[in-house]
């Protein structure tokens, strides 16, 4: 194993990287009061980002993805509330080591995404979205739901091709590493 990999990352510097959702969340919001206070003032709400295929389109957002489930904003700030506290208990229990910065990054933007939209559920009543897909008539969507997508599917990629299960122990759902040892 490479000198680098195992190199440990110090306490400060693990909370140093806390930068990461605190961006993602000013630039989440940042965008989503442009959206609120220009592009909602716009005669047709529509603009043109890349032809006809992207646009942004202001959308009040008081369900989940595609529109399911309107309305039910308490359920989705309670269950968003408790998955962020979830992956900041993943992220207190990430390995210090180089070699688990992906993940730890990866549950940083998770976190970062996942607060930008608490955010307006709690303070808004609604989340803003506004990029639209147009050519694939995708769901309008925003820079928080861009993050967790993509963390999302970033996250799946590193447990499955990245990291073996035994370098998971620190995850539940893959058991301890005294049980792996055990084994």
């Amino acid at each position: 194993m490479s000198k680098s990999n195992n190199q440990e990352l110090t306490p400060m510097r693990k909370i140093f990287y806390t930068w990461i959702p605190v961006l993602i969340v000013i630039i989440d919001l940042a965008t989503k009061y442009w959206a609120q206070n220009w592009l909602q003032k716009q005669p047709n709400k529509k603009i043109l980002v890349i032809g006809e295929g992207v646009t942004f389109t202001y959308l009040e957002n008081r369900g989940a993805a595609w529109g399911m489930m309107q309305g039910k904003i308490d359920f989705f700030v309670i269950l968003t509330a408790v998955l962020i506290v979830l992956f900041l208990v993943l992220i207190a229990r990430t390995p210090s080591q180089l070699r688990y910065r992906p993940i730890l990054v990866t549950f940083l933007m998770l976190v970062g995404g996942a607060f930008g939209n608490l955010y307006d559920r709690i303070f808004r009543g609604y989340v803003v979205d506004f990029i639209s897909f147009d050519i694939i008539r995708f769901p309008v969507f925003n820079v928080a739901d861009i993050f967790v997508t993509c963390s999302f599917a970033l996250l799946i990629y590193l447990i499955l091709f990245k990291y073996s299960e035994q370098d998971l122990y620190f995850i539940p759902l893959f058991g301890s590493k005294k049980d792996k040892k055990d084994q």
